[in-house]
């Protein structure tokens, strides 16, 4: 894979997650196998996730795969914004339906009107809840884990009293968004607000958190979504309040799916492949049996005692007992993302140590074997910093704030070129029209990504119409 991420990124991307044994496609168009570690990698973001919800008591629940469609035409935004990728179901049999059924693209319609059954008084509210499910967008172009026809995703939904409450939940999910994705996956995001035309369909304000791969293209790694009466109005989810008067609640939702697992390879990868962060990892750390180990067992029985240890300290191990040669496995593990490997022969035994390598660091380590499991703890940690702070370099090296009209971006899209480098994200002054965002997307391809909280740079002047500017923008061009 020598070079291929720097002269053909995408290809790189595929050629990876297929060696690495993440996926495998699948007979339907657009729809992908998750393969163990692809599906473990998941695993942990729910793990983690979960945590989280648990402290909020925000509980998981489960809604149908199906939805009639009289629900999708009660809110006019929001079926106008799925219509072009929605998958119905017609017909069972050779019998058509009364009613076509789409297979969900999200759920506010279904759990609207159960919201509308559950919902009485202000005494039920906040109303909050969670599902980990599938859904199905009918995507043209996908790409695997970022852009499929069918992927798996947490939606949240959630009721209030007031609008206050509602912008509270909105802001603190995009918050543990933020932190999941920092401290878990260790990557970076831009928090910001979606300009009206990357907003939701339906909602009143969407919030975003974004991620810049290696390729310096954009992806929306989550979402959290202020909605405020509008779907409780379309489904008449109504509450006694504290004066004894109906009213409508006020609502929010907010999502993470798979392309978290696309943006994980995306931003840590290297050409020999998977690097994962230790928290994330399926593999931390592999034990690995070098030199004529099979002639010798205690060299076998020190490294299951290794293993026993580390497992004690919940880390996820495995030994490689194969008969590859040890430059294969070595290679083999590098490009599966174990975070760190212990190589252990005939000469370690003697000198009662071990040789550690680390994924993301070209040197290897000898350790004593007496307090190796502390060691190897250590070492995890400081590699997760280290590839969130690696993470954070490239992207100050790929962010341009200097870039103040159209002529100047399409000059530092050429140039970037030209140099075989990336032109990452670039912060502009917007006047806040669609028209400028349109004619932006057209001549560059870059799109509006947020607004962000808080700019490194207070942009004055719109980069294309040379009007002041209402709002200071992150643009790039995106997965």
């Amino acid at each position: 894979m020598t070079n291929l991420q720097k002269e053909d990124f995408s290809k790189w991307y595929l050629q990876t997650i297929q060696k690495a044994d993440l996926m495998d496609y699948s007979p339907v168009r657009g729809c992908i196998i998750f393969k163990a570690d692809g599906w473990e990698l998941w695993e942990h973001i729910q793990e983690d996730f979960n945590k989280y919800l648990k402290t909020q008591d925000i509980r998981n629940v489960y809604f149908p795969m199906l939805i009639p469609k009289h629900f999708l035409e009660k809110e006019e935004e929001h079926v106008e914004g799925f219509a072009p990728e929605l998958p119905w179901l017609t017909k069972v049999g050779d019998e058509p339906l009364e009613e076509p059924y789409a297979l969900r693209p999200t759920s506010e319609t279904l759990i609207g009107d159960a919201f509308s059954n559950w919902i009485n008084s202000y005494r039920d509210l906040p109303y909050e809840i969670n599902q980990w499910a599938n859904v199905f967008r009918w995507e043209k172009k996908t790409m695997p884990f970022l852009r499929t026809s069918e992927f798996l995703w947490q939606e949240g939904h959630t009721a209030h009293e007031s609008e206050e409450s509602a912008r509270e939940r909105t802001m603190a999910i995009l918050e543990a968004y933020a932190t999941l994705i920092e401290d878990t996956l260790a990557i970076p995001v831009y928090r910001g607000q979606k300009t009206p035309s990357e907003r939701f369909a339906g909602a009143v304000d969407t919030y975003s958190v974004e991620a810049m791969m290696r390729d310096g293209k954009a992806v929306q790694a989550g979402t959290s979504h202020y909605l405020g009466q509008n779907f409780a109005e379309a489904f008449d989810i109504k509450f006694l309040n504290r004066n004894n008067e109906h009213e409508h609640v006020y609502t929010t939702s907010w999502g993470i799916s798979t392309r978290l697992i696309g943006s994980l390879i995306m931003v840590h990868g290297d050409e020999q492949g998977l690097v994962l962060p230790p928290k994330v990892a399926p593999t931390q750390v592999i034990l690995v049996p070098v030199g004529p180990w099979q002639k010798n067992p205690e060299i076998l029985d020190r490294l299951k005692e290794l293993k026993a240890s580390l497992a004690q300290k919940d880390l996820r191990v495995r030994i490689d007992t194969t008969d590859n040669t040890p430059g294969f496995k070595f290679n083999e593990w590098e490009l599966k993302g174990a975070a760190l490997r212990v190589e252990f022969g005939p000469r370690d035994l003697e000198n009662n140590q071990a040789v550690i390598k680390m994924r993301d660091l070209n040197d290897k380590e000898s350790v004593s074997l007496d307090g190796i499991e502390d060691y190897i703890v250590e070492q995890l940690d400081v590699m997760q910093k280290r590839l969130f702070d690696s993470a954070v370099k490239r992207y100050e090296a790929n962010e341009h704030t200097d870039i103040d009209t159209l002529d100047e971006l399409k000059a530092h899209i050429e140039k970037s070129k030209a140099a075989g480098e990336v032109p990452g994200f670039v912060l502009i002054g917007w006047d806040g029209t669609e028209e400028t965002e349109a004619k932006i997307k057209e001549e560059t391809g870059f799109t509006t990504r947020n607004i962000p909280f808080n700019p490194p740079v207070e942009k004055t002047v719109d980069i294309v119409s040379g009007k002041p500017a209402k709002h200071t923008v992150w643009i790039a061009r995106a997965y």
